[in-house]
């Protein structure tokens, strides 16, 4: 049985028009401060804009008389997994033409940038143009709230083309009951925390093109830095506290944002991820500052980071290979993990999570009651539906099958075991903390497989499989 025909793919066609259209004037944006700086590297940003923008016109224009009405979850997915792949294409055409960087590098980078993976290929930062240190902080920016979110924003009109790519990204919570008006207050809402905390840096005392960036890898949970010791750079703990902030209204729902004001604060203090995140930080915290000898910033700086799946980190990678194991295996259940459904981070996400071991608690109970009795699931006063508690449980176990399945091979390639599982791990969870073996002498096979890694953790798994499970339908006779 064919499962995607002809009309299936005008569709994504005509779809996809806006998304290169939106990724082209992404590209744009750096020439800002190519200007401001006198770097004149035109062309590096102008050549893949001018690209995508002029193929997504084509798109939209020659396939515009098809039936957008048509548009389906399935469509989204497609759409969804392209606009993350394309993107991450344009920018590393960007990073190749600006640095001269191999472009599986270059693809590599703007991958994880994308994602907020936070990991580089580049060995020395510090030495690049400062367009290309912002665009690399835009990256971040913009596929913390998400790619295809930024793009439906700004272009798409709202209808059931807006519906199918919200749900895309793997999103269900409307601030609004229009998911075009709920967009848009969830962009507010992560304007206003950036331009807080560019403010909140430079009153701390770093100069406005280090807040800027800074801000933007950070609220979005991207960590990727200016600085070859990113964070830890700075040797200051206010501008670590100002960190810790920001990464943890990153990893909160943008609905618990939104109802903040309205309620006073209750909503943020009564929300059950929030409360989870800040007590398992403190938990764990102590846990390992009684357990180790590490400092006790880095410390709370890394757990906070690895919860938040951020990935900016004070401490080396080379320092933290050498905490005790079980300080760095407490960081893989929190790297595994992540923070609330609904906001900029990656991995499992708490909801999943507490679904799991919700449906595993229920089955003991239905064991141990009379025969034939029903026990509910519920979270937040609502019962949980069954199809959530086996999708919970279903998305968990492919979750894993890709970490083991990259572990296997990093293994086959030499690496040791301990560090590659937990690079895996924070691959697979757009984390970006790890253990000194992602860089730019990783094996090109291995650099592919982490990419694709990176893709599926962030548009978590099922639309890169439907995306897959597609394009092998096309060639089938």
């Amino acid at each position: 049985m064919r499962y995607i025909n002809k009309t299936d793919l005008l569709i994504v066609a005509e779809n996809s028009g806006n998304i290169m259209i939106g990724i082209g004037a992404m590209c744009l944006i750096p020439l800002i401060f190519d200007f401001i700086y006198f770097e004149f590297d035109i062309i590096s940003f102008l050549l893949p804009a001018a690209f995508s923008m002029g193929l997504g016109f084509f798109f939209s224009k020659h396939f515009e008389k098809v039936k957008t009405n048509k548009v389906r979850l399935k469509h989204g997915m497609i759409l969804s997994a392209f606009a993350w792949l394309w993107a991450s294409i344009m920018g590393g055409l960007v990073f190749t033409l600006a640095t001269n960087m191999p472009i599986i590098d270059a693809v590599f980078e703007s991958m994880s940038a994308l994602t907020g993976s936070g990991m580089t290929m580049y060995p020395d930062v510090e030495i690049l143009p400062h367009s290309v240190l912002f665009f690399r902080a835009f990256e971040q920016w913009v596929g913390g709230l998400g790619v295809v979110v930024m793009v439906i924003t700004v272009l798409t009109k709202p209808g059931t083309v807006s519906s199918k790519l919200y749900q895309s990204e793997a999103r269900d919570e409307r601030i609004r009951p229009s998911v075009k008006t709920t967009l848009k207050r969830t962009l507010d809402i992560y304007a206003i925390y950036t331009i807080a905390g560019i403010a909140l840096y430079m009153l701390a005392g770093l100069p406005a093109f280090d807040s800027i960036c800074n801000t933007l890898s950070i609220i979005s949970t991207g960590g990727m830095s200016i600085k070859n010791a990113n964070m830890g750079f700075y040797h200051d703990d206010v501008i670590y506290f100002i960190s810790i902030i920001l990464m943890i209204l990153g990893a909160t729902s943008f609905l618990v944002h939104y109802k903040v004001i309205k309620t006073r604060g209750k909503s943020l203090l009564e929300d059950l991820q929030f409360k989870i995140i800040i007590c398992v930080i403190a938990l764990v915290t102590l846990m390992l500052y009684y357990l180790s000898n590490i400092v006790p910033m880095d410390l709370l700086f890394t757990v906070v980071s690895a919860i938040t799946t951020t990935g900016a980190n004070v401490a080396s990678p080379a320092t933290m290979a050498s905490w005790p194991p079980f300080v760095i295996i407490c960081l893989m259940c929190l790297i595994l993990t992540g923070g609330s459904n609904g906001s900029t981070v990656g991995a499992i996400k708490l909801v999943r999570m507490i679904t799991f071991f919700k449906g595993i608690y229920r089955h003991i109970r239905e064991v141990l009651s009379p025969e034939g009795r029903v026990v509910p699931i519920k979270l937040h006063g609502n019962t949980i539906p069954e199809k959530a508690i086996s999708q919970s449980g279903n998305f968990i176990t492919l979750y894993m099958m890709f970490i083991m399945f990259t572990w296997a091979l990093f293994c086959l390639f030499g690496y040791d075991p301990f560090r590659s599982l937990f690079a895996v791990m924070s691959l697979q969870g757009n984390n970006g903390l790890e253990l000194g073996i992602i860089n730019s002498a990783l094996h090109p096979v291995l650099k592919v497989v982490s990419m694709f890694n990176m893709w599926t953790g962030r548009i978590e798994i099922y639309p890169v499989l439907i995306t897959l499970r597609a394009f092998f339908e096309i060639f089938k006779r």
